[in-house]
């Protein structure tokens, strides 16, 4: 079975469990607990061949392999593991028996796991109802994970990120749901990939991510620096995405990642010296034009005159923001992009490379935001802009950009490239080919242009555009239609109807002959 195979047994599987619990958990909150089963499941299995291992290592020599078992990336007792669950199936409390096992799992694996469920309560009557109900469900629940397709062994499944596959999964089937209505997409992995490699981490970076979701660029980023050590910072708003990342960290090794839960623009917990912590490296699919973001920026002051020249009177209490983030002026309340971007430069270090995901409204909209992109430009800190394809994202089908920010450039240009059209077509959404992505990646890192797919503007060009990065304005990607010969065409015309005469008297001729 390869990967594609395998995940798709995973997602029949975790939406069999989804369409189990469905009935008793309110909105989309039964695939948190869906989810929490297959981290268990996963868990279980690694654990599993660990012990595997062992036994073919030392061949029944208990204490050597107890403390093999004791390096392991992880640690289960018995009573922890899915399969000590499933053979329990039928006790009558076995909603208190998972939950028993949630507890010890945070507990066995240090401080960093604590309350790594929280909201999570498999023996809740209030969620699953009364007892006999309960059990039925738990019950099925569990059946639906013991699935021979589903081996969650590291051998078998191999780069495969499982929980945060079925996460995107997920997000896709619940589209509708208040991932959508908060702007939150899940990203794509060849987007991630994508991101991760055009900031290029290396050896002892500070890698960060404020708006983190499962956790899946935080991931990819580390991964470039292979087996070196990195440092991972993220900050997510919402507790069960929260969780989630805090599982999918766990799941990879990387134990010590700081991931903080809370509203990153309200409240910014990575903090070093009373000001916010500087990374080397950033990465991030922030929520698209959130509406509302300004919570607790409400005396903000934001107005632009213009007496022939556009002035910023942006104004903002040092109370309001004490970590001085919109020094290029308060975006509009009802979107957010501008606010997270300059978060995000505020929080780069000075060698700092940084890669977000934007709507395309982020690179023209005029009014506020025009004038903080006129600054962020004059400041020479925008080194490219990427179109991407539409309907790589699930829930949105609208097309996206990635923009790459630098401090310390020594360009004063911006590199444009129009990839929209790079994409293989899929039955529910595009994705990036490794072709695709490695011709974004070359004609980045060589800062080239290509015809009609990349340009290299000056600032006096996009002065001239009035500072509106819009890709179509610079790459030209109009195809001239190949000219028609009018007398070849009329030519080709005739002998089309010299062959349609000869075949309508051979027809005529086996119509008489067959007497109709």
């Amino acid at each position: 079975m390869n990967e594609k195979q395998l995940q798709d047994k995973i997602n029949g599987t975790i939406w069999s469990a989804c369409d189990t619990l469905r009935s008793s958990i309110p909105g989309g909150n039964y695939k948190d607990y869906a989810l929490v089963m297959l981290f268990v499941k996963y868990l279980s299995d690694t654990y599993k061949e660990e012990k595997e291992k062992a036994n073919e290592l030392y061949e029944g020599n208990e204490q050597m392999i107890q403390r093999y078992l004791s390096r392991s990336k992880f640690i289960l007792k018995e009573e922890c593991t899915f399969d000590y669950l499933y053979n329990k199936r039928n006790e009558d409390n076995i909603g208190e028996i998972i939950n028993k096992a949630l507890e010890t799992i945070t507990t066995l694996n240090g401080v960093k796991l604590l309350n790594l469920f929280a909201g999570v309560d498999f023996n809740s009557e209030v969620i699953f109802g009364k007892k006999k109900e309960k059990n039925a469900i738990l019950k099925t629940l569990l059946s639906d994970f013991n699935n021979e397709d589903i081996d969650l062994r590291p051998s078998k499944i191999g780069n495969l990120d499982v929980i945060g596959n079925a996460y995107e999964y997920l997000i896709a089937r619940f589209a509708g749901d208040s991932g959508k209505k908060g702007g939150e997409f899940y990203t794509p992995a060849e987007v991630s990939t994508l991101l991760a490699k055009l900031v290029e981490p290396k050896e002892d970076d500070r890698i960060y991510d404020p708006a983190c979701g499962s956790g899946s660029l935080l991931l990819k980023a580390s991964k470039e620096v292979k087996d070196k050590k990195v440092s991972v910072y993220g900050q997510e708003s919402n507790s069960s995405t929260y969780n989630l990342c805090r599982m999918n960290m766990f799941l990879h090794g990387v134990n010590d990642a700081h991931i903080e839960w809370g509203d990153t623009l309200a409240n910014p917990l990575h903090l070093e010296h009373d000001d916010l912590m500087k990374f080397d490296v950033i990465v991030s699919n922030p929520p698209f034009s959130l509406d509302k973001w300004a919570k607790g920026f409400e005396s903000a002051n934001s107005t632009i005159m213009d007496d022939g020249k556009k002035k910023n009177t942006f104004k903002m209490e040092a109370a309001m923001d004490p970590y001085n983030r919109f020094e290029y002026g308060v975006p509009p309340k009802s979107i957010g992009d501008y606010a997270f971007i300059q978060h995000m430069l505020k929080s780069l270090a000075d060698a700092g490379r940084m890669a977000v995901v934007l709507p395309h409204g982020a690179l023209f909209r005029g009014a506020s935001e025009g004038f903080i992109r006129q600054r962020i430009l004059e400041h020479n800190l925008i080194d490219a802009v990427i179109g991407l394809p539409a309907n790589l994202f699930y829930g949105v089908g609208i097309p996206a950009a990635i923009v790459v920010f630098k401090k310390n450039r020594t360009r004063e240009d911006v590199l444009f490239i129009e990839a929209s059209r790079e994409y293989e077509k899929g039955k529910n959404q595009n994705t990036l080919t490794q072709g695709n992505i490695q011709k974004i990646l070359e004609t980045y890192q060589n800062y080239k242009e290509v015809e009609k797919y990349s340009h290299i503007a000056t600032m006096d060009e996009i002065r001239e555009n009035e500072y509106n990065l819009n890709i179509k304005r610079y790459v030209d990607t109009f195809e001239e239609e190949e000219e028609i010969d009018i007398e070849e065409t009329k030519k080709n015309i005739e002998k089309i109807n010299e062959e349609l005469q000869v075949l309508e008297k051979e027809l005529q001729e086996s119509l008489r002959e067959l007497g109709l």
